[in-house]
């Protein structure tokens, strides 16, 4: 992989961000891509939303009427994304992460917020990559074994954050 480049936005007032999560995220995009021997430039944006902004997204493209953790929204397919040409990179997607359901499940699944958001980034970024988990089976273990082995490279493992 050459560069990376990942705008991050907060769009939701309902819970405050804590500080070095923007840096987190950009390393676990990092770490997904590297994991993956992406080739070349890549761009990614990642937005915080609240539950409400979520549910709306969700309704609209999934035709389910509840919020959600994070969606993902891929730019490409079949491992071919749409460069921009002023950079050379290629426009993986966009990720959106409800803030409150963030937390929430951190609080629920008994890790830290870090814990969480690594993970909700890195399912993501897989997402973008083109894997799917939705139709189960053979596809979903494969996808959750490497977010587990990206979130363990980046000291997040479920192992070590889950309250026993």
């Amino acid at each position: 992989m050459d560069k990376l480049k990942v705008l991050i936005s907060n769009r939701q007032k309902e819970v405050k961000i804590p500080s070095g999560i923007r840096l987190l995220i950009r390393r676990c995009c990092h770490a997904v891509l590297v994991f993956e021997n992406f080739q070349g430039s890549a761009e990614v944006s990642v937005s915080f939303i609240s539950n409400e902004e979520i549910s709306a997204l969700n309704q609209q493209y999934r035709e389910k009427n509840a919020p959600t953790d994070v969606l993902s929204f891929p730019l490409g397919e079949n491992g071919k994304w749409d460069k921009n040409e002023d950079t050379g990179a290629y426009m993986l997607g966009d990720i959106v992460i409800s803030a409150e359901k963030a937390f929430e499940q951190a609080r629920i699944f008994g890790h830290t917020i870090q814990r969480e958001i690594g993970f909700l980034t890195v399912h993501s970024m897989f997402h973008l990559l083109g894997y799917d988990h939705e139709a189960g089976g053979l596809q979903a273990r494969q996808m959750r074994e490497k977010e587990e082995a990206v979130l363990q490279e980046l000291g997040l493992s479920r192992n070590g954050s889950y309250v026993v």
